[in-house]
């Protein structure tokens, strides 16, 4: 007799990680969703199916791990994309041409790019300001702003925002709150528990761990919202390929364990590099010297992997990243294996010279992704790469 996992009942995080949104096979007893590698499905007659036409607009395997991510984010619905690009891309198909969104200034490079070099063509407009200020977001509102679009902590920089302050905004003014939660992940940070529309994560990093796949889901209460996003995804078609979705699912098993080391090496690391640089270089939210450390206590239950850097200038950041021998020089985030990258020049290449600047995306900062290693060898990495300097 297969067993049924009581979706209503308030499992703990890491019980849901392993269980929520999945059963066990009832013919074989399998433990594993299985990879429903097909393109399409034999229907008994016309109209009559079993509630599956063609995989583009739904997958056994894909609404697995939607139903599972959606569990651990505390939403009903979950849509996954074929990359966290795809589905920024898709939430911003929301909307119409004519409609303004106001939108953090340090938000990630392919965001940006995305934004200002794609979708202005298409008549969206976007005002980029400062979200750690309430009254900036309150400033930047028009009549025809549709959403407040965010990341917290961002990328690279590490500034937060106040969630709950962001979002009395948006249900005050009447407009959609969307937030990037890839950084924190669900164990550390729930943005819908503060008042998010949606939130989305690029799959790719802390839930699948595995630095294996590509992907993004968006995940959201509201129904009327779900029923135009999954209409989005299937005429859109950027959709993952049931592997995709497997292994993304195969990684959120273990997310509660990962993070949980993520945040410790995190921890150690970063006092580590603000005692050797100075507290001022050195970018996260974990530490007491972090301008917002009260407030990422205060919305986040730990801090996770991410440090960013300044160095003082590309000749020591170069000096660093070559010296690193545990640590490797890649762009992405969120494995299991330690990742060390230059922003200005890898995720914020298409910013222009200037706007990096002023926002503080030097040639000398770089960005570490801790993984789960012993953290004493990260150390030593670290200590060998950083006396070149």
């Amino acid at each position: 007799m297969t067993r049924a996992f009581d979706e209503d009942f308030a499992y703990r995080f890491a019980t849901r990680t392993i269980h929520a949104g999945q059963r066990p096979d009832p013919t074989t007893g399998a433990i594993m969703p299985a990879i429903v590698q097909t393109s399409t499905y034999v229907q008994d007659g016309i109209g009559q199916n079993k509630g599956y036409e063609y995989a583009r607009g739904k997958n056994p395997t894909r609404e697995a791990l939607e139903r599972n991510v959606a569990a651990l984010e505390g939403a009903k619905h979950g849509f996954a994309f074929s990359s966290g690009v795809g589905a920024t891309d898709g939430i911003l198909r929301l909307f119409n041409a004519g409609d303004h969104l106001v939108v953090g200034e340090n938000v990630y490079g392919g965001t940006y790019r995305l934004m200002d070099k794609i979708l202005t063509r298409f008549g969206l407009t976007f005002s980029f300001v400062d979200t750690r200020d309430p009254q900036q977001i309150e400033d930047a509102i028009q009549p025809n702003t549709k959403a407040l679009f965010l990341e917290t902590p961002t990328n690279p920089l590490m500034r937060l925002t106040d969630l709950a302050a962001a979002g009395e905004i948006a249900k005050r003014r009447s407009v959609l709150l969307i937030v990037d939660n890839t950084f924190a992940s669900p164990y550390f940070q729930r943005p819908l528990e503060f008042g998010a529309d949606i939130v989305f994560h690029s799959t790719t990093k802390y839930l699948n761990g595995h630095s294996d796949m590509i992907g993004g889901i968006v995940l959201l209460n509201d129904e009327s919202l779900a029923v135009r996003l999954q209409f989005i995804l299937n005429a859109g078609g950027a959709n993952p390929g049931p592997m995709d979705s497997w292994l993304a699912l195969r990684g959120t098993k273990t997310l509660a364990l990962r993070m949980r080391q993520h945040d410790a090496n995190g921890r150690q690391i970063a006092g580590w590099l603000a005692q050797r640089m100075g507290a001022e270089r050195v970018f996260y939210p974990g530490l007491p010297s972090h301008p917002q450390h009260e407030l990422a206590r205060k919305q986040m239950s730990g801090f996770g992997g991410m440090i960013s850097v300044e160095t003082g200038s590309l000749a020591n950041a170069d000096k660093v990243l070559r010296g690193v021998k545990v640590f490797s020089l890649a762009e992405s985030l969120g494995g299991v294996e330690s990742l060390i990258s230059h922003p200005a020049s890898m995720t914020h290449a298409s910013v222009e010279l200037e706007r990096r600047q002023r926002l503080g995306v030097t040639e000398g900062l770089i960005r570490l992704s801790c993984g789960v290693e012993d953290v004493e060898d990260l150390l030593a990495d670290l200590e060998h790469a950083f006396s070149a300097i």
